[in-house]
């Protein structure tokens, strides 16, 4: 692979994400949380889209139904969520947050934000903004395709 490819966007962002997925992975593991990087990454979800059913959560991880079941389990058996009735159509559940998750949030959120200040070293306030800024229309930009897929 030529230099060009290397630094292409599409090359560096790809290979930003695997870093950071795997670094992310790698804190959460060792943060002694109790917890497996999948299942904190349910979690955050659950907090990102409280009040979702099951399969939307797993859409939104990009992970099989069963995987996110196994995750739920054992976020419910710590009582980090609950799986309520939902009033709409009682043969399906929402997930929702307990009371009780607000500590373990709080643990993970904290690795993130370490994640976040040595992957953003030597970047000022204005550049993170502006990365940040970029990644959202990126995101943004690529949403409705994401969404053709799955939906």
């Amino acid at each position: 692979m030529g230099t060009r490819e290397k630094d292409s966007l599409a090359f560096l962002l790809n290979s930003g994400a695997r870093l950071l997925n795997s670094a992310f992975e790698r804190r959460i593991s060792e943060a002694g949380l109790g917890l497996t990087p999948g299942e904190a990454r349910a979690l955050l979800t659950v907090a990102v889209i409280d009040g979702s059913k099951q399969a939307d959560i797993a859409a939104r991880l990009g992970i099989e139904p069963m995987t996110i079941c196994a995750y739920l389990d054992k976020l419910q058996s710590l009582n980090l969520i609950e799986r309520q009735q939902d009033p709409q159509d009682r043969r399906s559940k929402r997930i929702v947050l307990t009371k009780t998750s607000a500590d373990m949030l709080e643990a993970v959120g904290h690795e993130i934000d370490q994640l976040v200040l040595q992957a953003t070293q030597g970047l000022n306030e204005e550049e993170v903004a502006l990365f940040r800024s970029f990644l959202q229309t990126l995101r943004n930009n690529l949403q409705p395709e994401q969404q053709g897929q799955n939906g």
